[in-house]
């Protein structure tokens, strides 16, 4: 029988990391869980082809992995710089927002001080119910008995699956790249990719000579800016449906969204309310950038402007329709909302800036469908399912109709794992109990 952990949780970029702090640092005020973390990358990586020079955090450090949590954690972006000997130095920058560069090494520190509990290079595809028997037999029958623990399927590299049982899970498997539909057939085109693939798609495409960016927040700003700078100076078209690149409100009362008092507000609203709220406060974080760097955009769109240059372009206000590719390049037929012109332009590359899907957790839980329902979680991230399941299910950085926008953000990542800590902690003597109740012999 395979190996039975407390806790399996599957993903271990920063949610778990954070999560796996947590658990570490309440190890001594309670009975320790025996936790392992699946991560499908070969190592630890946060966005790691979006590490663009001069590109920056939209957030503060001290919404790190641990200190709105705990503030004296030795896993504090602080104390990072004091052991990396940068704590004065970073101090005489004066600034609350660290290169995204130096935030992704912050986090692989973290992670690096958790090897021996994270499996690199497996990718789980499969999670299932798993009923146990008083006499000891597993039984995959609908009659049989309650659910007891999940089996949890990775496949590695070479193609072996392994199976590992599990009495709790945490999903914190992040976004996937959103492609619009006319760009779907092109998916396995190396001339069309995402921005989450941007260098690498970069590296392959170094002398690429008229480029598309389509988007408009944040990633489509970093990598216009990004592109514009490259050597041999390529024509660089910025294309979007707004009229504007919207600058993002980060406004002392409007941040107090991503404040933790905000989630409980949020999660005791009525759907209703919920979904206006995420209306009203949606421009905070989709579709909008930094105003400095919509600055430095504007700057070099008024400079090309006193050159009487054309190299770059803002098409504002252009919708894509077709989408057609050849050996000479990938032809994008372009609608005018405002004059209805048509217009098809050639590119050696399109780069998607065009944000992430977080409906992958739902394709991984589909063998349980039945007991989950639609997913619906409890104040602390729990799904909600019936009497006879008994393995808890929490969900990282997918509870963003229920708990508000910061859900995705790092913003509360640290507050939301200790929460998920506590309540593991507290469910799970119970369903260990039950489990040698119901696995291990009667002694005689």
């Amino acid at each position: 029988m395979p190996a039975i952990h407390d806790l399996i949780g599957i993903g271990f970029g920063p949610s778990n990391v954070a999560l796996a702090i947590a658990l570490e640092e309440k190890r001594h005020a309670s009975r320790p869980l025996d936790a392992l973390f699946i991560e499908r990358q070969p190592a630890f990586a946060w966005h790691p082809h979006m590490l663009l020079d001069q590109s920056h955090m939209q957030i503060s450090f001290l919404k790190d992995l641990a200190t709105l949590r705990n503030p004296t954690s030795r896993f504090t972006f602080i104390n990072y710089l004091h052991e990396k000997g940068r704590l004065p130095d970073f101090i005489n920058l004066k600034s609350f927002y660290p290169s995204r560069r130096e935030f992704n090494d912050y986090l692989s520190w973290a992670a690096e001080q958790f090897e021996d509990h994270c499996i690199y290079g497996e990718d789980v595809f499969e999670v299932l119910p798993e009923r146990q028997h008083t006499s000891g037999t597993a039984s995959h029958a609908p009659q049989a008995a309650p659910v007891s623990h999940l089996r949890v399927r990775s496949r590695n590299r070479a193609g072996t699956v392994t199976e590992r049982l599990a009495r709790n899970l945490v999903v914190g498997v992040g976004g996937t790249a959103n492609i619009p539909p006319a760009f779907q057939p092109f998916r396995a085109d190396p001339r069309v990719f995402h921005s989450s693939t941007y260098l690498q798609g970069m590296a392959s495409h170094g002398a690429a000579r008229k480029i598309a960016v389509v988007g408009a927040g944040q990633s489509a700003a970093e990598i216009f800016m990004d592109l514009q700078g490259r050597p041999g100076a390529p024509q660089v078209d910025l294309i979007m449906r707004a009229r504007s690149i919207r600058p993002s409100d980060d406004s002392p009362f409007v941040n107090e969204i991503f404040n933790v008092e905000f989630t409980d507000y949020m999660y005791s609203r009525p759907p209703s309310e919920r979904s206006a709220l995420l209306e009203e406060f949606w421009h905070t974080n989709y579709a909008v950038a930094d105003m400095e760097l919509i600055q430095q955009i504007f700057k070099l769109f008024y400079e090309q402007k006193v050159a009487g240059g054309e190299r770059l372009r803002f098409l504002r206000r252009q919708e894509v329709g077709a989408v057609r590719a050849d050996a000479a390049g990938i032809h994008l037929a372009l609608a005018d909302q405002d004059s209805g012109q048509q217009s098809t332009v050639r590119y050696d590359a399109v780069v998607l800036a065009t944000g992430y899907a977080r409906a992958q957790h739902k394709d991984l839980l589909q063998p349980l469908a039945p007991y989950l329902g639609d997913l619906q979680v409890d104040r602390h991230y729990r799904v909600q399912t019936p009497p006879d399941f008994q393995p808890a299910i929490y969900l990282q950085g997918a509870c963003e109709s229920s708990h508000g926008l910061s859900d995705t953000l790092l913003s509360v990542t640290s507050v939301r794992t200790g929460e998920i800590g506590n309540a593991l902690l507290a469910a799970t003597p119970a369903a260990a109990a039950r489990s040698r109740g119901a696995m291990e012999p009667t002694p005689a």
